[in-house]
């Protein structure tokens, strides 16, 4: 079942925000259509592959994945009915969504965003998450495939939200190696990649088994999932694939030293070395397999047992670097579309003379492929041509985003008043009458040219409007999570506890699923503040905030509610596991050593927890209960835990 949006972290809310200004990568077309009718619950594969079919594209793809999932236990699926009763539902949906994102989303304007590299490495990524998921158990293999393919969606998007913005940042990462992605980000959007990948993937409706992975996986060692669940494996099995994508797309010199680590993280799967670098060296083959059909790029690596090896001899690289290319910002571009050579070079030499760019096309089907790899800002075209005449490229060309902004003349001998008015219906903006006049065709060419350049002047008014909007979409995110936030502890402040402790109650309505609380105060607070000063009892604050968290679930939620009081919202938790979390709570403290100058303390808090029942009337009353177990704790004597009406057992 999809996680709530009740138990996601405060940031994923955000993403309301940026959906708002309609530039998140989504998914088009069938995949779109597919993701409607996949959230019926009695869908069936007939209405299903109907929709299918719309795309031949999706359905080779699907049936290449069906077939791939078989690895040849079975016939080989040639319909896409039997690949889609094979693959499942919702591995149908996550396939399409992932296959929608990457044909839609190869190129942008984010300048130092390499989008070529970003789904090359995406795309390793995914086959080694199908692998491992499926040799380790961890999830259904294709739904794991979609998963690794989207698991880093969220630089993307930033990249496509704020070209410019992210242009900078990356700009800044390649100056200082020793920054940190997610570190600028913050700064820079008030969010990570990791947090908008996580929440874009639970908007598009995946599980929570997948989407705290995702959210967790770049730093799993502070996941704290437990070791069994299926969470901990997702994660481990992200960063393992991840750690795979880097090895394939690495220098040729830089892949040895990268074997250490995989074996390392392989040790976290309980991997063997030599199951690991076989099952990685099928990860290479199914990447440049999916590569070919996906025109996505791919490399060519050694056997992975044999980079496991010392080199023979001193490994020597010749590094190059690529040429950069850069759009003409002075001469405007003008394609020139006819079949008759000498027409095409007496409009080049008119065209080149007055400044401006010029390219060439025999053809209109040579034409359309020309405009969409050049994207001119004029097209100068004949009508007569041959596979394609100059009407029915514009009108190819006018269904295409690139081609809807392109200025286009039409160059006839046909004057009749019924043809004119089906050129211009087809969306050519001007004509003109063969023989051509050089005067009367530079005319024309300076109107078209001012079209542009207002057409230029509308775009850049409107980047500049939306550069605001995001900006202050920034700005209200940072004063939103200023104002939710203890700045001395970073953590959740009261006002978000209780919104939060509204949520998680709405939610166990619904679900009917147990909820509690704890409530944590640190002993003698007072006294070390009147003690020692309140240097040393904001330090103290600190660690132990941090000793709290070190001991709680992924899913609790800790805020600062007063001076030295702590709450922590249990979703899905029993009075059983509500006493656990509360005693490991108590010995992450008590175990807190914190040293200032010559001066030693130790940790001590007291633990009050309580779970709701049918006679809690609201949160007030939990928390009341909660707060009662701290004052029986104290009266035990303190650095205990307690839960009324129950007497506990000193702790410690």
């Amino acid at each position: 079942m999809p996680i709530s949006h009740d138990s996601l972290p405060p940031k994923y809310e955000k993403l309301q925000e940026l959906k708002s200004l309609g530039d998140l990568p989504s998914p088009k077309g069938a995949a779109l259509a597919v993701m409607r009718l996949t959230r019926k619950e009695d869908v069936s594969i007939s209405e299903l592959a109907h929709v299918v079919q719309t795309d031949p594209a999706l359905v080779g793809r699907l049936i290449k994945a069906a077939n791939s999932t078989q690895a040849g236990a079975h016939r080989p699926v040639a319909a896409v009915q039997d690949a889609l009763l094979l693959l499942g539902v919702p591995t149908v949906r996550y396939l399409a969504l992932s296959f929608s994102l990457l044909s839609g989303y190869r190129a942008g304007q984010c300048a130092s965003f390499d989008y070529r590299r970003f789904w090359s490495y995406s795309l390793a990524c995914a086959v080694a998450t199908q692998a491992l998921a499926g040799q380790i158990r961890a999830a259904p293999p294709d739904e794991a495939f979609s998963v690794g393919l989207l698991s880093r969606i969220g630089e993307l998007a930033l990249a496509t939200v704020y070209p410019e913005d992210y242009a900078r940042l990356l700009g800044q990462l390649a100056v200082d190696r020793a920054a940190s992605l997610a570190a600028l980000e913050q700064a820079t959007f008030a969010m990570t990649h990791t947090e908008l990948s996580a929440a874009m993937l639970h908007d598009w409706g995946l599980p929570r088994m997948f989407v705290d992975p995702v959210y967790s996986h770049e730093t799993p060692e502070q996941a704290n999932f437990p070791p069994e669940s299926r969470q901990y494996k997702m994660t481990w099995t992200l960063t393992l694939a991840r750690l795979i994508a880097d090895i394939c797309l690495a220098a040729e010199s830089e892949r040895r030293a990268m074997m250490s680590k995989l074996f390392l993280l392989g040790g976290k799967l309980s991997l063997e070395s030599e199951t690991l670098t076989a099952l990685c060296d099928r990860v290479v083959s199914g990447w440049q397999d999916w590569a070919q059909q996906l025109n996505v790029d791919s490399n060519i690596v050694p056997p992975f047992d044999e980079l496991s090896k010392p080199p023979s001899a001193p490994e020597l690289s010749q590094a190059g670097m690529p040429s950069a290319t850069h759009d003409s910002e002075g001469a405007m571009r003008v394609l020139v579309v006819d079949d008759d050579n000498s027409m095409r070079t007496l409009l080049k030499a008119l065209l080149t003379h007055s400044g401006y760019e010029v390219h060439e096309a025999t053809n209109g089907q040579q034409g359309f492929e020309k405009a969409l790899e050049v994207r001119p800002q004029i097209m100068v075209t004949d009508w007569m041509m041959p596979e394609m005449d100059g009407v029915e490229l514009t009108r190819a060309l006018r269904q295409t985003k690139v081609g809807r902004s392109i200025y286009i003349l039409i160059l006839t001998a046909l004057e009749a008043e019924d043809k004119l008015i089906e050129a211009f219906d087809a969306g050519v903006d001007d004509f003109m009458s063969k023989p051509l006049k050089s005067r009367v065709l530079g005319a024309r060419l300076r109107a078209g040219q001012r079209v542009v350049m207002l057409q230029n002047e509308i775009e850049r008014d409107r980047e500049e409007i939306r550069r605001f909007a995001a900006e202050l979409a920034v700005t209200n995110r940072r004063l939103q999570e200023a104002a939710l936030t203890d700045v001395l502890t970073g953590f959740p402040n009261r006002r978000y506890a209780i919104e939060r402790f509204q949520q998680e109650w709405l939610a166990s309505n619904r679900s009917n699923r147990p909820l509690s609380c704890m409530v944590v105060d640190i002993d003698h607070f007072k006294t070390i503040n009147d003690t020692h000063g309140h240097d040393i009892g904001d330090l103290v604050l600190k660690e132990t905030a941090q000793a709290i968290k070190s001991g709680l679930r992924a899913q609790d939620v800790v805020c600062r509610t007063g001076g030295d009081e702590f709450l922590v919202i249990c979703p899905e938790t029993d009075i059983v596991a509500a006493k656990v979390c509360g005693e490991r709570v108590h010995r992450a403290v008590a175990n807190m050593r914190l040293m200032a100058g010559t001066l030693k303390l130790t940790g001590s808090v007291s633990v009050g927890y309580a779970t709701r029942d049918a006679g809690t009337k609201d949160i007030d009353a939990l928390i009341k209960r909660a707060d009662e177990g701290v004052y029986l704790a104290k009266q035990q004597g303190r650095n205990c835990i307690a839960c009324v009406p129950d007497v506990p057992a000193k702790s410690g």
